[in-house]
């Protein structure tokens, strides 16, 4: 965990025009620290995931062929002709 002290959070309050009084500056450098901890494992995170992303590693699998009925879809169609669907033309050729 990274930590921070009293004096980095006294200075950072001057900066920022903050005022905190004596019995918060732990509770404060302890929420800080879990912050930078966790900014940091963000960090990591990211760099990881632009190593792995940098591989360019392409994962194949095998084409599986399954042989199916295309009667039980095509019984709900409001038009069909054989095993197509029937559909209004979008598109005019001119």
């Amino acid at each position: 965990m990274i930590t921070i002290s009293r004096e980095e959070i006294l200075k950072i309050a001057t900066m920022s025009n903050i005022t905190f009084l004596d019995h918060e500056l732990d509770a404060v450098a302890q929420q800080l620290s879990a912050v930078l901890s966790y900014a940091a494992r963000v960090q990591e995170i990211v760099t990881d995931t632009q190593e792995q992303l940098n591989k360019n590693i392409n994962v194949m699998r095998e084409d599986v062929v399954i042989k199916t009925n295309p009667e039980h879809i095509l019984e709900q169609a409001v038009e069909r002709e054989a095993n197509y669907f029937v559909v209004p033309t979008i598109i005019e050729n001119k």
